[in-house]
């Protein structure tokens, strides 16, 4: 069924006015990840199939587009959010590119901005971008944050759980009535009939959440994971319950997105509306996850619904980096797309009406982190990374192979978020039975690594040394340092990298000095 269409579960017409610019609700999950139930439908070799339920995600997609192949432009929160919001490279945006001791450059044009100046209003609830200095300043910081009811549903199984006598629904409809309020505030200061632009962004997917909470808050129990779990984890109970608490909040994103899109559909505005809902990277807390640049951290769910021009029931093999949301943002709502954005706008794409490969140049996407919280604790210095993705290709370059990708065991590898599974690895770190599996996860990796994505999804068999490969592994390499040339990263800079000097290595937040964009 990849790269065909999928029924409509609704008739959809064009519904919007002539020249009118569309509305904007952009959803945006912290540490949202790829786990909406239309995947596992999709896809024969999805082992989470039934086992979580997404369905507002999915009315998304089915009545809009499906990408297969999102990827983040950095597995780490504050530089995939600098990315996102400037539609460049993260390494294009000074302090932007790390997230322990990021600072905004405000010279640097952001979609919401942009947008607010063509006459916009724009506003956001939750997260933007933080941690880092402004906090949320992408997107205009305070003035345009809209959370007077209340950040309760960041928290949502803490909350939830502590309702007395399990009154749990009661418990739920008070978050989802919390988001109701903040976007209805949101809309009621607009000036009449004028365009909005809206973030949703809450962070409930992102650690910590309550153990358990999976199975007692929405039924999914930790043994129907059994033998479900990528091979790279341990099959073991403590580490199956706490994915199961994960997609448990995944759900709860999704109830949250249902109660805008209700609250866009009875205002009749629903289809006046351009919807994107995706996430900022993989699972937290889990090895190869978050921070990482296997697909287990930087392919993400992605579906796109406006009615008025994008045919629906599509699914899209194309690959897409999130940087091109911004400029598709501004394309949609008729904004000038500043010469300094690398992403390309997905509208032409959208627009097409056709599936599976549509524009013959989205065949790969350029993936990379530098700085997450290890630098702080490990000398100050950054995991440099960046990988090349094509669909049957992943090539990944390690700059510092001498370096440690999750920090030291000493240091509490401060690159995983803590939780039961990271507690269970801690615990098991020298347990000859699970050697392999903490070696993927937390050993040295090689300056470069090749896999075969058909041979091996899970990308546990590093192919850079097989004389079979050397052609693929020339291309990729030179396919990537084209890409990292020609957009101005640093790391192909000669000498030491700015990365690895101050301000980039201090502990906290001085002023960065600027770099042009090539």
């Amino acid at each position: 069924m990849l790269g065909g269409t999928f029924a409509l579960s609704a008739a959809v017409l064009n519904a919007s006015e002539p020249g009118r610019r569309p509305n904007i609700l952009f959803a945006f999950g912290d540490d949202f990840g790829r786990y909406a139930s239309i995947y596992a439908q999709l896809e024969k070799d999805n082992r989470l199939d039934g086992l979580v339920d997404t369905p507002n995600f999915d009315r998304i997609a089915r009545e809009g587009v499906l990408f297969m192949n999102a990827h983040v432009p950095a597995p780490s929160s504050t530089p995939c959010r600098s990315s996102i919001c400037s539609g460049q490279y993260f390494w294009r945006t000074g302090r932007g590119a790390i997230l322990n001791g990021a600072v905004w450059d405000e010279s640097i044009p952001t979609f919401p901005l942009l947008l607010e100046r063509n006459g916009y209003h724009i506003g956001f609830t939750y997260k933007v971008w933080s941690p880092g200095t402004v906090k949320d300043a992408p997107y205009g910081g305070d003035r345009n944050r809209y959370a007077g009811r209340g950040n309760a549903f960041c928290s949502f199984s803490q909350n939830v759980s502590k309702a007395p006598e399990r009154q749990y629904e009661e418990a739920k409809q008070r978050l989802y009535d919390e988001v109701a309020g903040n976007f209805e505030d949101f809309l009621a200061e607009r000036e009449g009939d004028e365009p909005f632009c809206y973030w949703w962004g809450p962070t409930n997917t992102h650690r910590p959440w309550v153990k358990g909470s999976g199975k007692e808050l929405w039924g999914i129990d930790p043994d129907d994971l059994k033998g479900k779990m990528p091979p790279f984890l341990p099959d073991v109970p403590e580490i199956r319950q706490d994915f199961a608490d994960y997609l448990g909040e995944v759900i709860a994103f999704d109830r949250g997105l249902g109660v805008l899109l209700n609250i866009l559909e009875e205002r009749g505005e629903l289809d006046r509306t351009l919807i994107v809902v995706s996430g900022d990277h993989g699972i937290p807390g889990f090895p190869r996850g978050k921070t990482n640049l296997y697909d287990f951290g930087t392919r993400v769910g992605l579906a796109v619904r406006y009615p008025s021009s994008v045919e629906g029931g599509r699914i899209v093999e194309d690959f897409v980096n999130l940087m091109d949301l911004a400029p598709t943002f501004l394309e949609f709502g008729e904004t000038e797309i500043p010469d300094v954005m690398t992403g390309h706008s997905l509208k032409p794409l959208l627009e097409s009406g056709r599936s599976g490969q549509v524009e013959a140049g989205r065949t790969f996407v350029v993936t990379g982190r530098e700085r997450h919280v290890a630098g702080a604790r490990e000398g100050n210095l950054p995991y440099p990374q960046r990988a090349v993705v094509t669909a049957r290709y992943k090539y990944i370059r390690n700059f510092a192979p001498n370096r440690w990708p999750a920090g030291t065991l000493e240091n509490g590898l401060p690159d995983i978020d803590r939780g039961p599974t990271k507690d269970w690895f801690i615990a098991n770190f020298r347990n000859p039975d699970y050697a392999r599996e903490v070696e993927l996860g937390f050993g040295k990796r090689p300056y470069e690594e090749l896999y075969d994505l058909d041979r091996d999804p899970w990308e546990m068999n590093n192919l850079v040394y097989d004389p079979k490969y050397q052609k693929v592994r020339r291309e990729l390499s030179v396919l990537m340092d084209s890409t990292l040339i020609s957009t101005g990263d640093p790391r192909m800079d000669e000498g030491v990298c700015i990365y690895d000097l101050p301000p980039f290595t201090d502990p906290a937040g001085k002023s960065a000095p600027q770099r042009r964009n090539k």
